[in-house]
C-alpha cells in the first residue's frame, strides 16, 4: 500500500492517507465522498488512465486505510491534507474532481490555498455551496435532515449505512440500477471508516458555507449532478452552483442517483475526459 504523510495529529502521532498513483500524463485527482474511501472510484481508476492520464485518488483521515485521527475533521485541515497530496506528488495542471463532501474540498483548497497546482475543477454530485438552511441561506436543507443522519449512526451505524446504501443508487421496490453485490461492497467500504470520522464529518458538510469559497475560482469549472439525487437533492446543491460559478459548465444526468460514479459510469467518464482534454480514444491494450 502506498501512503502520504501530510501531518501529524494532537497526540504527535503521523497522519498518513492511503492513495493510488495510476497511468502518466495529466494528472486528474479523485476525491471520494462520504463515508467511502478511494475505492469507490473503481470504474474511474480503471478508465480514465486509459486515456493517457496519471489519475490519483486518496482516502481522507478517518476513511479506509488512512489513518484513524480523532480530530481534524474540518474543511480547513481537510484542504490543507489536500494540498500536501499535490505537493508531496509534485503534481501540476491537476483536474481537481471532488465527489459529494469532496466538492467542499475542492472549493475550500482552491480559496485556501489560492488553487495552487489545479488548472480545472470538477463537482460531481457535491455539497456546493452550502447544504445547512439558515437565516441566509433559506434554500437549504433542514437540520432536522442531519440530525436524522446522526440520530442513525449512533442508533446502529451498521443497519444505517445499509439503508443509506439504498438511497445513495436509487434502489427502491421498482428500481434497481445497482446489484446487491454492489451494494454490499459499498457497504463494506463504508464499514472500514472510524465511528469519529463519519460523525464528524457529517457536521462539516452539513455546516460549512462554501459560497465564499467558491467565489475564489477562476479555472474552467463543471458541474455534474443527477436530478433524483435523494441524498444531496440537486436542489439545494447543484441547481445553485450557478449563481456561485457562472462560468462553469452545469450538466444534469436525468433521473440519476447520488451514485451516479457507477450508475452513470460511462457517462461520467467521458464528462470527465472531456473536461480533463483527454485524448478521445483510450491506449490500445498490450499483451
Amino acid at each position: 500500500m502506498s501512503y502520504i504523510k501530510v501531518s501529524q495529529d494532537t497526540n504527535g502521532e503521523d497522519v498518513r492517507l492511503h492513495y493510488i498513483d495510476q497511468g502518466q500524463g495529466n494528472p486528474i485527482v479523485l476525491i471520494h465522498g462520504w463515508p467511502a474511501s478511494y475505492e469507490m472510484w473503481e470504474y474511474q481508476l480503471a478508465e480514465l488512465p486509459k486515456h493517457g492520464n496519471r489519475v490519483i485518488a486518496y482516502t481522507r483521515r478517518g476513511f479506509g486505510n488512512s489513518t484513524k485521527t480523532w480530530d481534524g475533521h474540518d474543511y480547513d485541515t481537510l484542504a490543507d491534507d489536500l494540498k500536501a497530496v499535490l505537493d508531496e506528488l509534485n503534481l501540476q495542471n491537476v483536474t481537481l474532481v471532488g465527489f459529494s463532501m469532496g466538492g467542499g474540498e475542492v472549493a475550500r483548497y482552491m480559496s485556501r490555498h489560492g488553487g495552487a497546482r489545479v488548472a480545472r475543477v470538477a463537482f460531481v454530485a457535491s455539497v456546493t455551496p452550502f447544504l445547512l438552511q439558515t437565516d441566509d441561506n433559506p434554500d437549504g436543507a433542514p437540520k432536522a435532515n442531519f440530525d436524522k443522519i446522526i440520530e442513525g449512526l449512533h442508533k446502529d451505524r451498521f443497519d444505517f449505512l445499509t439503508t443509506f446504501g439504498k438511497q445513495f443508487f436509487g434502489v427502491g421496490t421498482l428500481s434497481h440500477p445497482v446489484s446487491q453485490p454492489t451494494l454490499d461492497w459499498m457497504q463494506s467500504i463504508c464499514q472500514q471508516a472510524s465511528p469519529r470520522a463519519t460523525e464528524q464529518d457529517v457536521y462539516a458538510f452539513a455546516a460549512t458555507d462554501f459560497r465564499q469559497d467558491l467565489q475564489a475560482i477562476k479555472v474552467p469549472a463543471l458541474v455534474v449532478h443527477g436530478t433524483a439525487d435523494e441524498t444531496v437533492p440537486i436542489k439545494v446543491s447543484g441547481a445553485r452552483m450557478k449563481e456561485f460559478l457562472p462560468h462553469a459548465e452545469y450538466v444534469e444526468y436525468d433521473g440519476a442517483p447520488h451514485g451516479l460514479f457507477i450508475t452513470e459510469k460511462d457517462r461520467l467518464n467521458q464528462d470527465l475526459l472531456r473536461f480533463a482534454g483527454s485524448p478521445a480514444r483510450p491506449q490500445p491494450n498490450r499483451f
